[in-house]
């Protein structure tokens, strides 16, 4: 199943693609598709024929975040294997986990916004979890039962903020628009365990960042069961799973954002994303 809305910021309609791709306005199940309304959404759905609910028309709409504001944003770093070599850190014991500001989330094409006081933007193609069902101390084999399913996040970064500023990461991860997402959540019936999924970045045409799920240091039910041993995952938190190399930090000479350019990703069965960096 795939979820997503379409409209204009505040003027969401939620949807489900049908068998022939066409996107189904599901308000008549659930108000909208977000924290109150994740929980149980995809069951009601299940047995439903979508083409008898209203087709909603794609053609010039815009395409909003596939959900409603989650209430936590939670991300692993240096989960990839060949993105921890290519940063000169060793291969961590534990998921490294930090969190963005909630205000970060928003639609997958909204702009990158650049601040004046920003040095070193910085980006990273993701594959993101969409939490189903609230999880607290759950074993890996419970995980998948507690997974929505998944989507696409550039988990945008100031490097300077993050890495020279105390050495605290979510004051680098947490201005707004640092998170675009979508454009839709694929339930995990469809993707599977998420485990080999192709991915790439772009950068104003030029390949940036190759990669592949396969090579996470932690899978998703590891990091879902992880996670839940320190505080209680909630329906629609959202969780950034790391990124792999290609990233402009790890460049030499290393390569910035700037007002202007333009940003293309895209994780194979999730979409694709399209951002300009604007001035803020």
């Amino acid at each position: 199943m795939k979820f997503l809305r379409l409209g204009d910021a505040g003027q969401e309609v939620p949807c489900v693609l049908d068998q022939n791709g066409v996107a189904r306005d599901i308000r008549s199940v659930a108000a909208d598709i977000g924290p109150d309304t994740i929980d149980g959404l995809q069951a009601k759905l299940a047995n439903a024929d979508l083409t008898a609910l209203p087709e909603v028309s794609s053609d010039g709409a815009r395409v909003s975040s596939p959900m409603a504001q989650p209430r936590n944003i939670y991300c692993i770093g240096l989960n990839y294997s060949d993105h921890a070599a290519e940063a000169g850190l060793p291969i961590p014991d534990e998921p490294i986990l930090f969190t963005k500001s909630s205000g970060t989330f928003c639609a997958p094409n909204d702009p990158i916004l650049h601040s004046p006081k920003m040095t070193k933007l910085d980006w990273e193609v993701e594959l993101g979890i969409v939490i189903g069902k609230s999880a607290l101390n759950i074993t890996k084999a419970e995980a998948k039962d507690h997974i929505l399913g998944y989507t696409l996040v550039n988990d945008v970064s100031e490097r300077a903020w993050q890495q020279e500023r105390s050495g605290q990461w979510s004051k680098g991860k947490s201005f707004p628009n640092f998170c675009p997402t979508g454009p839709m959540i694929v339930t995990g019936d469809e993707v599977g365990d998420a485990a080999a999924l192709p991915m790439w970045l772009d950068v104003n045409g030029q390949r940036m960042q190759t990669g592949n799920t396969d090579t996470m240091i932690f899978d998703c039910q590891t990091i879902v069961s992880y996670l839940s041993e320190f505080l209680r995952l909630e329906p629609g938190d959202l969780i950034c799973t790391g990124t792999p190399p290609g990233v402009g930090a790890g460049m030499k000479p290393q390569v910035w954002l700037n007002p202007g350019d333009v940003v293309r990703l895209g994780i194979d069965g999730l979409g694709e994303q399209t951002q300009t960096v604007v001035a803020l």
